[in-house]
């Protein structure tokens, strides 16, 4: 008979190794870009007054929101996610403390976490009325596993099953002692509805939002759903608004077009602190710019070659001049607030060096090669790094690409490097670095069965100090080896009107909704 630990909604914590993880700051790393600005994860403002609730919220986001399927091949994308978290719910999601109930109230872990128990809520619905039950988890995880989109990639090998209507269990042969924070990323559906065609174009869902309308990669918008679990949001209507380009966001905000955008860039942060009817506040992020070589080119097989292009880029210098505010050279693979995180030795900027290594190995510096990117928001970063390869001989191209066809490309490696913000919404590293370094996720070209064994292991013990050590050691070949080049940890900027309070200061760029006031007359 298997050993149980319980957690009930005083105990916020999934897996005891997640106590490390939400509570972790920037540890010993200097150049921890809190700009004297709160920066709790996961926090919300305190109002100053308790505001009138109704109201609408009109929201600048800087990212499309393509698709309202959150179990699909955009699974993974930032505007997706930020429709689900309104539309949806999910069993548990990352707070202050670590784990917290969502739609399970409560749920236990055998202590080797080969078996996870979930107790759901009592009374939830959907947005039709309709009850959720263990049969809509257990067919939201399977149409998960049978989409194999990103997503899939935090629960392979696991089985779940209804035990009962609001009994859920997750069974997995090798033991998964960071499910509840994998489970943190994805979004219950009705069931089998799901399935059914059509269905995301007005979908239902149990989350504290409805959609009115949905104009895909334009506007989104949301009403309270009048049976959400939790009482419902604040507002009486939420406008989710896609302006792409950065001085028309920052109008919107100004003019009071808009009420709330985020992902302000270092050259506007002044100019908008200066303003009395703005409130300009920061976090820490989880995520890292992240700069994928396609190991699986000829060019980039070698990691003398990857190593030596790395050497090529004055990130600090690159940093200094577009994210003065907002970033901090990196020294690991994932952020410091992240479980797994591992400081390592940071390249050294030496351009004689870089092109020497890759004329001794052969390198073509007559071929053209094309940086993959997608948003405003990584233009100029990516024309500064164009810019230094350029100058030991380096033909590099940014490519900017629409979010459909750059994640496309992104899963079937037609690229040569790639260029995105990584994060890690759930704060271990078993659901980006256990997800997407394998040689089974063939997400970046490269295979290392060292690496594979390693990720394996820490995937599936449960002592928080046994996967520590093995994260540090897979960091250590990611980084030695250069997959990719790591350049920065960014902090998010959420700036709004001060009539709005209770705004959700989400580290991952994803915040929710539900607890927004907005005051009469804004």
């Amino acid at each position: 008979m298997s050993h149980h630990r319980r957690y009930r909604l005083s105990a916020l914590l999934g897996v005891a190794v997640l106590a490390l993880t939400a509570c972790g700051g920037s540890g010993d790393d200097a150049e921890d870009p809190t700009n004297g600005d709160d920066g709790n994860t996961n926090s919300t403002t305190e109002p100053d007054a308790e505001p009138e609730a109704g109201g609408e919220l009109a929201v600048a986001i800087q990212r499309p929101i393509t698709t309202l399927d959150p179990h699909g091949d955009m699974g993974a994308d930032l505007g997706t996610a930020l429709a689900g978290r309104a539309i949806f719910d999910r069993l548990v999601s990352v707070g202050d403390e670590g784990i917290v109930p969502e739609l399970a109230e409560e749920w236990t872990v055998s202590e080797d976490a080969t078996e996870w128990v979930f107790t759901l809520r009592d009374g939830v619905t959907f947005s039709d009325g309709t009850p959720l039950t263990a049969d809509d988890v257990v067919g939201s995880i399977e149409r998960i596993q049978e989409l194999e989109g990103p997503p899939a990639g935090n629960i392979g090998g696991v089985e779940v099953e209804a035990r009962d209507e609001s009994t859920v269990v997750f069974t997995s042969e090798a033991g998964d002692p960071a499910l509840a924070g994998k489970l943190s990323l994805l979004w219950i559906t009705p069931g089998e509805r799901a399935s059914e065609d059509g269905f995301f174009a007005d979908p239902v869902g149990s989350g504290p939002f409805q959609v009115e309308s949905f104009t895909p990669e334009e506007t989104l918008v949301l009403v309270p759903n009048p049976n959400h679990w939790g009482g419902g949001p604040n507002v009486e209507r939420l406008e989710l608004r896609f302006i792409p380009e950065t001085a028309a966001r920052m109008t919107a905000l100004r003019t009071g077009e808009v009420q709330l955008t985020w992902g302000v860039p270092d050259d506007q942060v002044p100019s908008l602190r200066s303003e009395d009817s703005l409130v300009i506040e920061s976090v820490p992020s989880n995520a890292t710019f992240t700069m994928w070589f396609n190991s699986s080119r000829d060019a980039f097989a070698d990691a003398e070659v990857r190593r030596a292009l790395w050497q090529a880029v004055n990130f600090e210098e690159i940093i200094a001049a577009l994210y003065p505010e907002t970033g901090a050279l990196a020294d690991s693979i994932v952020a410091p607030p992240v479980f797994g995180y591992s400081p390592q030795e940071q390249m050294s900027y030496d351009p004689d060096a870089a092109r020497a290594a890759l004329e001794d190995a052969g390198f073509d510096f007559d071929a053209t090669f094309e940086l993959q990117l997608r948003g405003e928001e990584f233009r100029q970063f990516a024309q500064a790094v164009t810019s230094d390869l350029r100058d030991i001989g380096v033909q590099v191209e940014p490519v900017e690409k629409e979010p459909g066809i750059w994640i496309e490309d992104l899963l079937a490696l037609e690229w040569d490097i790639n260029l995105q913000s990584v994060s890690v919404p759930s704060l271990d590293a078993a659901t980006n670095v256990g997800r997407l370094y394998p040689c089974a996720a063939e997400r970046t070209g490269y295979c290392n069965e060292e690496l594979d064994s390693l990720l394996a292991e820490a995937d599936s013990v449960a002592d928080p100090d046994t996967r520590q050590d093995l994260y540090a050691q897979a960091t250590e070949i990611i980084w030695t080896d250069a997959v990719g080049m790591f350049p920065m940890f960014p902090q998010v900027v959420y700036a709004w009107q001060d009539g709005v309070t209770g705004v959700d200061l989400d580290p991952s760029s994803v915040p929710g909704f539900a607890d927004v006031s907005v005051e009469a007359g804004q």
